[in-house]
This record gives structure tokens, sequence and C-alpha cells, in this order.
């Protein structure tokens, strides 16, 4: 949730920042929408790689040795 309070956090400031620039009439300095599809596009698929090497990739196999008895090795 507090991820998603960030984003919009984001989104809104955004916004408000836009709406300045055309109030003011200036060229926002953000780059031109291609850029940021292209941009859109790599973080997609960055996460898709995670999300299939979650899936696909079984996790490491790791070893816990419990102290049963309360001796350490012999």
């Amino acid at each position: 949730m507090a991820a998603l309070t960030g984003y919009l956090a984001s989104l809104l400031m955004g916004l408000a920042a836009g709406a300045a620039y055309g109030l003011v009439q200036v060229r926002s300095p953000a780059p031109p929408i291609i850029a940021l599809i292209g941009l859109f596009g790599m973080v997609l698929g960055e996460q898709a790689v995670d999300v299939a090497k979650r899936h696909f990739v079984p996790p490491a196999q790791t070893s816990i040795q419990h102290d049963v008895d309360g001796t350490r090795g012999s």
C-alpha cells in the first residue's frame, strides 16, 4: 500500500507541475511521449524477467543445521 501511495503522490505532483508549466505557457523539460513509452517498455521488460525467474527457476536450497541436543559438533 505504501508503494501505491508513492506512485500516486508522484503522479499528482507531475500533474501539478505540468499544469503550472501550462499556465505560464512554457514547454516542460520532459522528454517526448515516444521516449516515455520506451522507458515504460524497459520497466515492463525488467519486471517480466524478474517474474519469469521467480516462476521458472527453482529457489536455491539452503541447509540449516539445528543444534538439537545442545552440543556442538564432535
